[in-house]
């Protein structure tokens, strides 16, 4: 039978261990809220207006999912290149040129791309993140971005799992290069655009933040949602 004197050193030892491992879980995180998605549908200029996820500063032209909500860790994601008379190398290039806008400001958001012609667009949770073309049923949406998380909860236990992307196969415009054709859907400039979402921006629809990578609306010859404009800076800045 141990001795009262050897429980107590037994207690007295655990001690340190159980309150390192306390600090150690993010204070709220049994509070976070439930796995969520959010679905971002961009619609083509002068089609329907999506309700707005998030909260914009008016005056910095930017916002979030969800205050803290972002990538915590690193994950790769899939992009099937398969649209006719488009090479797998350039759809490739302009969706990892998007990734590398939003890098160049933000870190290391995203992992590294993978080619896989096999992956599809999937709404459900399915622990891949993917980039595809595909038809969807309404012809005035560009492409379709689901994002999964955890949005609720104190803003440092928030954090985003999973993001999933359609580019729209089933309008009247085809994608491409707009900077050589400007009948073209500008597919660097979209995908630029869905990677905001991806990374934790919400859409923008305010007229005076028209000139932001992160504003809801498109067009075919469409080229400025390339490059991050000073609210899209701002914005994955003080995320990241």
């Amino acid at each position: 039978m141990l001795s009262l004197i050897g429980i107590l050193a037994a207690f007295v030892w655990a001690l340190p261990i159980l309150a390192q491992n306390g600090d150690e879980r993010p204070k709220g995180l049994e509070d976070r809220g439930p796995l969520t998605k959010i679905t971002f549908i961009h619609y083509k200029k002068g089609y329907a207006k999506p309700p707005q996820v998030g909260k914009p500063k008016a005056t910095a032209c930017y916002g979030f999912l969800a205050n803290g909500a972002k990538w915590k860790t690193t994950e790769d994601y899939r992009i099937n290149p398969t649209y006719p008379r488009l090479s797998n190398s350039f759809v490739m290039n302009a969706i990892e040129a998007g990734v590398s806008e939003w890098e160049h400001y933000g870190g290391n958001v995203f992992g590294s791309s993978i080619l896989d012609t096999g992956i599809t667009y999937d709404e459900n949770l399915d622990g891949e993140n993917s980039a595809s073309f595909g038809p969807y049923p309404d012809n005035g949406v560009i492409a379709v971005t689901n994002v999964w998380g955890y949005f609720g909860g104190p803003p440092q236990t928030r954090e985003l799992l999973e993001w999933d992307m359609l580019f729209n196969t089933g309008s009247d415009w085809s994608w491409g290069d707009a900077t050589s054709n400007a009948s073209m859907m500008d597919l660097q400039n979209i995908a630029t655009h869905e990677l905001g979402h991806s990374a934790g921006m919400d859409d923008l629809y305010t007229t005076s933040c028209s000139l932001e990578t992160m504003y809801g609306y498109s067009t075919e010859g469409e080229i400025i949602k390339r490059d991050l404009n000073t609210g899209d800076i701002a914005g994955i800045k003080k995320l990241y």
